[in-house]
């Protein structure tokens, strides 16, 4: 005896009367039963492979509030796309930290996760440290240094199934909000209080990219030398409290092979985190171009005003760490104008070297073009597939 979804007809074990159906969609298959008998059979379902887009806070947000028909009607679009199986869109870890800043959070979370119907990215934090991982052991192996990416480096379930009827929710940690807030205000003015020193700043493009590396290399050693401080001070606490970014150097420091000795360890981890290696993981690649690209921006005249500066660049350092954790697992990103005209330009390259497309309100019949191609590459088989599994998704 089962919980059917959706009644098909009798049933072939018992013949009871309209008590056999779907119970569930599991991946591979449909799994149908009986509500009054244990008889049950699979249906397999061809194999199929989503598109993967990542819809920015700003997206969003819009479609949420719904006071624009452009953002609702988008939003529509993609949620029946992803219906039909044909497109996926994940949230994460920094949807929900950059969510908790809102006042009607709950309702805006809410709307996000039935957006995404359940899927999730890894959180950030591991994403950052799986590549790093990964790049320390093609290093030690004296592999090239080209990143090889993996949809298991940002997704810790298979999105290339067809879903379940029902999704489960698992909490997750999440920061201080008032300090996420704070942080973020001050880091936004931070970063606009600089544009007077880049203006008058004779580096190069590429000279801005590696002191961008240098830079994240030298938060990596901060961290980590605070956190040891903290142990040598006796505080165990560090042991639970300290931000994720400071065990990277000692996940690192862990990863030697056993005949190398603990006094090198640290010295070679300085010297992996110095390589080409280090340099073409996706998000030291992507965040650190980013920040250069913007850099070059101002250098050639943009954000004069800082009052516009402040308003337009208010969600940047997520926007960032957005598109330089999860763009690269990605077929479409939909961000903002501001970020879109900086992604795009030819010495930041996402496209080219992650083979991503970018939306915004810059190009967006491109990506109303893109959602018809995908409505249209629904072959017959799919669509079986889709009434036999989901009755009724299909108008």
């Amino acid at each position: 005896m089962a919980i059917v979804t959706y009644f098909l007809g009798d049933c072939p074990g018992c013949g009871g009367k309209e008590q056999f159906g779907n119970i569930d969609v599991r991946g591979t298959y449909i799994l149908r039963g009986c509500s009054v008998c244990r008889y049950k059979e699979q249906v397999p379902l061809p194999p199929i492979q989503k598109k993967i887009l990542y819809l920015d806070q700003f997206f969003l947000s819009h479609a949420f509030r719904g006071a624009e028909e452009l953002f609702v009607e988008a939003a529509e679009r993609i949620m029946e796309l992803a219906s039909q199986q044909v497109l996926s869109v994940p949230y994460s870890s920094i949807h929900e930290d950059e969510t908790h800043q809102w006042e009607r959070y709950a309702d805006l979370l809410d709307f996000i996760k039935s957006t995404s119907r359940g899927h999730e990215f890894s959180p950030a934090y591991d994403v950052e440290s799986i590549q790093l991982e990964k790049a320390f052991e093609a290093w030690l192996a004296s592999k090239p240094a080209a990143y090889i990416r993996e949809n298991r480096d940002a997704f810790d379930d298979d999105i290339h199934i067809w879903e379940s009827y029902f999704r489960i929710e698992v909490g997750r940690y999440l920061g201080d909000v008032e300090l996420i807030r704070d942080s973020k205000e001050k880091s936004v003015e931070g970063l606009v209080g600089l544009f007077k020193e880049w203006r008058q700043s004779a580096t190069s493009f590429e000279d801005d990219v590696l002191s961008e590396h240098k830079g994240a290399v030298n938060g990596y050693w901060q961290m980590f030398g605070h956190y040891q401080k903290r142990l040598a001070q006796g505080d165990l606490n560090a042991l639970i409290d300290s931000p994720v970014k400071s065990m990277i150097v000692k996940r690192l420091f862990n990863r030697f092979p056993d005949d190398v000795p603990e006094d090198q360890r640290l010295g070679k981890v300085a010297e992996f985190l110095t390589s080409e290696h280090f340099r073409q993981t996706p998000y030291q690649d992507l965040s650190s171009r980013i920040f250069a690209g913007l850099k070059a921006m101002v250098k050639e005249g943009a954000y004069t005003n800082r009052q516009n500066a402040l308003k337009n660049l208010s969600g940047f350092f997520f926007d960032v760490q957005h598109i330089a954790t999860y763009a690269p697992y990605c077929d479409a990103i939909i961000v903002d104008k501001p970020m879109g005209h900086l992604v795009a330009r030819q010495d930041v390259a996402i496209s080219n070297r992650y083979d991503v497309r970018v939306f915004s309100r810059n190009n967006w019949d491109e990506m109303l073009s893109w959602f018809d191609e995908l409505e249209a590459s629904i072959t017959l088989e799919h669509k079986q597939a889709l009434a036999n599994a989901y009755p009724g998704v299909l108008r």
